[in-house]
């Protein structure tokens, strides 16, 4: 059985997609494969970090990447933005997308 794979984005990737691609590994086992992205990588935010270990979920292995570690390479069955802005400025054509979703989370204060 094949995993479905499923590519958070954001803007900065410092908070939101990292922690929707944790939770989703975190909860639904080998059922997906979950990678996150953004548009303007800024990196880790040490809060998100820091929350996320509270909750008993290990990020070391996270990094920020941008949207083209993933455009043209890696075909994904959802693309969840996970911010407006991320909506509004996505490219409109992501080969092999089944389904675009968004979600919407207001951003994180800053540091």
């Amino acid at each position: 059985m094949s995993q479905t794979r499923v590519l958070f984005l954001c803007i900065g990737i410092s908070a939101r997609s990292q922690v929707t691609e944790a939770f989703l590994r975190k909860y639904t086992g080998d059922r997906f494969e979950a990678h996150s992205a953004g548009l303007e990588p800024k990196g880790m935010n040490p809060l998100t970090i820091k929350v996320m270990e509270e909750v008993g979920v290990d990020m070391s292995g996270h990094t920020s990447k941008g949207f083209e570690t993933y455009l043209g390479k890696m075909l994904f069955q959802y693309l969840v933005t996970v911010s407006d802005d991320a909506e509004k400025n996505c490219p409109t054509t992501w080969p092999g997308v089944s389904d675009r979703v968004h979600w919407n989370f207001e951003d994180p204060p800053p540091l």
